[in-house]
């Protein structure tokens, strides 16, 4: 490859990274990955956002150089593929444990999440925790809790004064009948 093809390729990386689509990823080893798996992978990675890039090494680790993101340049040795993109790096985390549970040569090497390093365990546990739309939902109910507490609280007074004139009204109508 000519060092004016591999600038060039080095040039579209590094505009991966800085448009911000791929500042967090999750390292893979495809190696082993038959024709049609990887079709299979790609195609339900693409459905949920998520891209699926093999790279090569010495010209990633010079685009992450160049972005000052220095602590992923040691995650890359061997064969490497990275999944970005997405809603959150959790749902990327969640989505390759579920592919590679059909996929058994899918493997999980390490991930970067700002500006830290991941390894292969940490990277697996990323997928056990909530992602962005159940934390907001879990915010929601704490936020909702005392309001509904509050709103009991007033509800409950008044539902007892509304059901005595109720009766009230009950006895009043037999009175007068």
């Amino acid at each position: 490859m000519s060092k004016f093809v591999k600038g060039l390729i080095q040039h579209e990386l590094e505009k991966k990274i800085t448009q911000g689509n791929a500042r967090d990823f999750i390292i893979l080893s495809l190696m082993g990955i038959s024709g049609t798996e990887n079709n299979e992978l790609r195609s339900r990675l693409k459905s949920k956002g998520i891209k699926l890039s093999v790279v090569r090494n010495s010209l990633f680790k010079k685009a992450l150089k160049n972005n000052g993101m220095d602590e992923a340049v040691k995650l890359f040795e061997g064969p490497c593929a990275i999944a970005y993109g997405g809603d959150s790096i959790v749902d990327i985390a969640k989505e390759i444990v579920d592919c590679s549970k059909k996929i058994k040569v899918l493997q999980i090497k390490n991930a970067f999440l700002e500006g830290a390093a991941l390894d292969e365990k940490d990277a697996v546990e990323l997928s056990k925790m909530p992602n962005r739309a159940e934390l907001l939902g879990q915010v929601l109910v704490l936020v909702m809790s005392p309001a509904r507490k509050i709103a009991g609280c007033v509800m409950g007074p008044g539902g007892i004064i509304a059901g005595c004139i109720k009766a009230l009204a009950d006895k009043k109508e037999k009175e007068a009948a």
